[in-house]
Formats: structure tokens, sequence, C-alpha cells
């Protein structure tokens, strides 16, 4: 038995970049990124509506020029991936059955986006856009 055991070279920063699948999971990591300093804009827009009419139209303003349109154009599409991501790993996190039988993973994912798409359509009619 050797005293120098082999241990293999691996990149501190670029690992994730050896696999597609590592890919894949770096890039749903990084959405919540951008998902969260989205939730945070939203917060900073609730707070300037209780400072008033005036600091809530300088953020509108600003959310709606083009840095905040491009944010939140990159912030949607970060969200969609997050989202199809999630749906596509819920049958292995949440398996269900039905009277003694498994229901199939394709099933769970249809319901879910079924479910995504009739909430996105309500609060759609209901926003009034």
């Amino acid at each position: 038995m050797s005293r120098r055991p082999y241990v293999r070279e691996l990149s501190k920063t670029g690992w994730w970049l050896q696999q597609p699948r590592y890919i894949r999971y770096m890039m749903r990591e990084i959405s919540a990124l951008f998902i969260g300093i989205y939730v945070l804009v939203l917060i900073v827009g609730l707070f300037q509506l209780s400072r008033g009419e005036a600091a809530y139209e300088a953020f509108l303003e600003s959310a709606t020029g083009p840095a905040g349109l491009a944010f939140a154009v990159i912030a949607m599409v970060f969200a969609i991936y997050h989202s199809y991501t999630w749906f596509q790993v819920t049958p292995q996190a949440m398996p269900l059955t039905f009277r003694g039988k498994r229901i199939p993973g394709a099933f769970i994912i249809a319901a879910h986006w079924l479910g995504f798409l009739l909430v996105s359509a309500a609060l759609w009619l209901l926003v009034g856009s």
C-alpha cells in the first residue's frame, strides 16, 4: 500500500463546467439568486409605496427604465427555468400514490404545469393586463 494516496486534481472554480448536469445544477442555483434579487426589488417598491406617491412614482420610473426592464426580463427567464427544473424533479422529491399505486411522474409534472398556468391566468385576469 502506498503512503501517498492518489488525490484527483479538481478545479476550485470550474469544477461545474466538466459535465452538463453540473452546469444545469449551477444554472438552477444562479436562477434562485436572480429571483431573490427581484423579490428584494418588489419589497423596495412596497416600501416606496408606503412613503408616498412621489417616492413610488420615482421607483416606477426606475423600474420601467431600460435597466429595470432588462433585469425583469432576465429574472423572468430565470424564474421560468427554475420552475421548469423544479417541476422536472418533483416526482422524485414528492412521489405520490393513489389507491396503492404510484402515480406516473409525467402526470405529476403535467399537473404542476397545469396549476402554474391556471394560477398565472387567474392573476393575469385579476390584474387586468
